[in-house]
């Protein structure tokens, strides 16, 4: 233990007795403590440990109200590594000591006591205390650099994530606000709903994927500015597989994983007329479901070179008559209580 800190060592002495105050004192200052701090009205003493920093008590036990037992009970929540106690008392018997140091007591020594023992005592326990200080300052720095470099990681890999959700919308005539407009009103929904926070931060992430697949349908069908022909509609649909197989083999990404079911089964409908599979309710994952909410309202109400983005009113009008139709009716009712806030959403993420 460097000197320097030994010397800006805290330590408190609480003595009833004067003289055994004023010895206490005088011995620390002389091994060197710059800062030892006494009271012989022990409610000042714990009125003053409840309100500063402190390393290291010397508490009498048998002293007026509150006495030692009601002041250890009153820092029982203190970390009794980084704050040490010992229990300097006339109190010998086998009874006090086992509830002294029940009651948080690190060390005990009974009155009349060994002053080169004491000093001794408060050295090691001064020299435990800062160790342990030590090692909860190097684990905050170190955990402050973990999450640091996952931040970093974090942001880099949402950066490809959303580069390659943006290829595919772009290729669809789509903008970058498109998706993550998804993103932000699908972890909404997934939030009133009650999803854990980290599920609704997986999907507010996962959601702008949904359409990765588009990238492999060819241009001359994706950009068709009519209506598909049955055969082109066929390949169109294909880009929900496509989007999965894209996603689905990332190992053990758990945000991957949830990108790929929502690409797979984000054009499937409540009552089973969907694709590609034909699923039916609830055999439609969650996410997928919220998606499909999302994808629908924002692809209505947004212009696109070859249509008119649908007003306020009438898009929400759909997505009600669709209640149990395209759309699980809970997830219609809980966005219906959110229209106003998505609309905000669409504001503060408009298109350029």
């Amino acid at each position: 233990m460097p000197n320097e800190v030994f010397r800006q060592a805290r330590v408190v002495v609480i003595d009833d007795v004067q003289a055994n105050l004023r010895l206490l004192e005088s011995s620390l200052r002389t091994m060197g403590l710059g800062q030892v701090h006494g009271f012989s009205d022990s409610a000042l003493g714990l009125e003053w440990l409840q309100q500063n920093p402190w390393d290291l008590l010397l508490l009498d036990l048998d002293m007026p109200a509150p006495d030692g037992f009601a002041i250890l009970q009153a820092l029982s929540e203190r970390d009794r590594t980084a704050q040490q106690v010992i229990l300097v008392t006339a109190l010998g018997d086998a009874a006090s000591r086992r509830r002294g140091l029940d009651l948080g007591g690190n060390d005990y020594l009974t009155k009349p006591v060994d002053l080169p023992e004491l000093l001794l005592r408060v050295r090691n326990c001064l020299q435990l205390s800062y160790a342990h200080r030590q090692l909860e300052q190097e684990r905050a720095a170190l955990e402050e650099r973990v999450q640091e470099r996952t931040a970093r990681l974090r942001d880099s890999y949402q950066a490809v994530i959303r580069a390659l959700a943006r290829a595919a919308d772009y290729k669809d005539n789509e903008t970058g606000n498109h998706i993550m407009r998804i993103g932000e009103t699908a972890a909404l929904i997934a939030r009133q709903i009650g999803a854990p926070e980290t599920w609704v931060e997986l999907l507010r992430l996962a959601a702008p994927m949904h359409d990765v697949g588009k990238i492999g349908i060819p241009d001359h069908i994706l950009l068709k500015p009519g209506k598909l022909t049955p055969e082109e509609f066929d390949i169109m649909k294909q880009h929900a597989r496509i989007g999965h197989a894209i996603l689905a083999d990332s190992g053990r990404s758990s945000l991957l994983e949830l990108a790929a079911e929502i690409a797979l089964n984000h054009h499937e409908k409540w009552d089973g007329s969907g694709y590609p599979a034909g699923l039916k309710g609830e055999e439609i994952p969650i996410s997928a479901r919220i998606v499909a909410l999302c994808d629908v309202y924002d692809a209505l109400r947004s212009s696109r070179p070859y249509k008119q983005g649908w007003s306020v009113e009438k898009t929400q009008a759909f997505i009600l008559e669709q209640s149990g139709k395209h759309f699980d009716p809970r997830g219609v009712e809980i966005m219906a209580g959110l229209f106003d806030e998505i609309e905000r959403i669409r504001d503060s993420l408009r298109d350029p």
